[in-house]
């Protein structure tokens, strides 16, 4: 599983040119699920995300988590994360996860966070989404699962 998280003072996601989420300051998470994810990688992920401490304190160092600053999540499906370009140039997408355990992990994933994030926003699963993001920092991390 892989987040690809993006710090941000405001973001939003449209699907067919209508707003289906948005928030402020907060993360703006791009989810990739794989073929071997589970539950338990998710758990171990989210622990990861909503502990990662990114965010600036009073004297300016990166040493605030999401709660700290009451922020807020937009979450959104993205398979590309898992793109393999090292053959030709068109990527492939086999390591990514089939869509209906990705689907499954994604609602799964929003739910978790709603039981502790007080605003929680999200794509479409499968959509063709625009989305929008102003970066603060700007600052993006990427997790990834095999790494933690």
């Amino acid at each position: 599983m892989k987040f690809l998280v993006q710090r941000v003072t405001e973001a939003s996601v449209a699907v067919e040119s209508k707003i289906v989420g948005q928030i402020q300051n907060g993360f703006l998470v791009l989810i990739g699920v794989s073929q071997n994810d589970t539950e338990e990688t998710a758990d171990r992920m989210l622990h990861k995300l909503l502990n990662l401490r990114i965010f600036e304190d009073e004297a300016g160092k990166t040493n605030l988590n999401l709660a700290a600053v009451n922020g807020s999540l937009l979450l959104i499906s993205q398979f590309t994360l898992y793109a393999d370009c090292r053959h030709g140039n068109r990527p492939s997408f086999t390591g990514a996860g089939k869509p209906d355990i990705a689907s499954s992990l994604y609602e799964y994933i929003i739910a978790k966070c709603k039981e502790t994030v007080p605003v929680v926003q999200q794509g479409i699963f499968g959509a063709e989404m625009k989305v929008s993001l102003v970066n603060d920092g700007p600052f993006t991390v990427m997790l990834d699962s095999e790494e933690l």
